[in-house]
């Protein structure tokens, strides 16, 4: 294993080129659920500085992490190499959530190389404060064929106004009843379209 001082520009190439990374939060009740989700979708992921990153947040059938991270603010990205030399490298931090309504949410965007999104409920920004890697031995090699498309077709057949009620139903609260956007829900109405 090998702590890093930070992101440096190769290593912020590979976090960029890999096809998936994995989100890890968790409410601060140890009865709550532990919470993992997978992102993707090249352009979605973003290294602004060595102790800082994000990534587009969609609405979903769920909001889990902004529940977590407004709570407590833990997390954890983990990326693996699924092909290559076998590495897995983690992000620990603070993660807070930039909502497409709020001030900061416009020059943040314009970083991110993705642009096709219909309905994006936010940025998730996370401040580093440890940096690593350690072996992936046991990861598999697997061939990388496309994005998938599923996302963008649907928020696209469904427009923008399908998704303005989000925060007030599917995305008010995670499944352990922490506030995600119910309580924020005229901050998080309008969905970027």
């Amino acid at each position: 294993m090998h702590v890093y001082d930070g992101i440096d520009s190769t290593l912020a190439a590979w976090l960029t080129r890999q096809p998936v990374f994995f989100v890890g939060t968790a409410p601060l009740s140890g009865d709550g659920h532990v919470n993992v989700s997978p992102k993707g979708m090249a352009g979605t992921f973003v290294v602004f500085d060595p102790l800082r990153v994000g990534y587009l947040d969609y609405y979903g059938s769920g909001s889990e992490t902004i529940a977590h991270l407004r709570e407590n603010g833990r997390i954890t990205l983990m990326f693996a190499a699924f092909e290559g030399r076998p590495t897995i490298v983690r992000l620990y931090g603070t993660g807070r959530v930039v909502l497409s309504q709020d001030a900061e949410f416009a020059s943040l965007r314009a970083a991110f190389p993705k642009q096709r999104v219909t309905a994006q409920r936010a940025i998730v920004m996370v401040d580093l404060d440890r940096v690593s890697d350690s072996c992936g031995y046991a990861v598999p090699l697997m061939d990388f064929v496309a994005d998938r498309t599923v996302l963008d077709l649907r928020q696209e057949k469904k427009g923008a106004a399908a998704y303005r009620a989000y925060p007030e139903t599917t995305n008010a609260q995670s499944i352990d009843g922490l506030p995600a956007l119910g309580d924020i829900a005229d901050r998080a109405r309008e969905p970027l379209g």
